[in-house]
């Protein structure tokens, strides 16, 4: 609980001055380098992330500047465009920090903004766009805000099976 201002007001009682500077250059380098393989070399090197293999994150995705070691990702995602992922937010009165991890074979649309302490499961599909305030189930498509799911793992595999019997007719 924080008392007098509010608590992003106090945010170097949280966290170092000098490290979110470094976050801040490392994310903005990041945020402009087309070049995938370096990108998450940037992330894992200098933000202690963890990003699987051949995951790719899309030109303007801003990663959480604070707490960015709080941000996993999975094997083979895609993060879209001007994506926001924070594991921190402050409050008038409070602040939180959750970890986010995002699973393999994820696809996060661009726009979206995941919030702290939420898990994207593995295969699933983010529309763009959508502010991701809770978990996303294995294998579902979500979206919108507020995010709801709009096909389940069973439903997405149920559709593929019906375009993958169109195409063989």
């Amino acid at each position: 609980m924080v008392t007098e201002a509010n608590s992003l007001w106090h945010v170097y009682k949280t966290v170092p001055f000098w490290k979110v500077v470094k976050n801040f250059v490392i994310i903005q380098l990041a945020r402009y380098t087309p070049f995938l393989p370096m990108k998450n070399w940037l992330y894992r090197t200098f933000l202690q992330m963890e990003v699987g293999k051949s995951t790719s994150f899309a030109l303007m995705v801003m990663l959480d500047v604070m707490f960015p070691e709080k941000i996993k990702v999975g094997n083979n995602a895609v993060i879209g465009y001007n994506t926001t992922i924070l594991a921190h937010e402050y409050l008038i009165k409070e602040y939180r920090i959750g970890e986010v991890v995002i699973g393999s074979n994820v696809l996060i649309g661009a726009n979206s903004t995941i919030l702290p302490g939420v898990v994207i499961g593995d295969g699933a599909i983010v529309s763009a766009g959508t502010l991701v305030h809770k978990d996303v189930p294995t294998g579902s498509f979500v979206g919108g805000n507020p995010m709801r799911i709009i096909y389940t793992k069973e439903e997405m595999e149920a559709r593929e099976q019906k375009q993958n019997n169109k195409q063989l007719e």
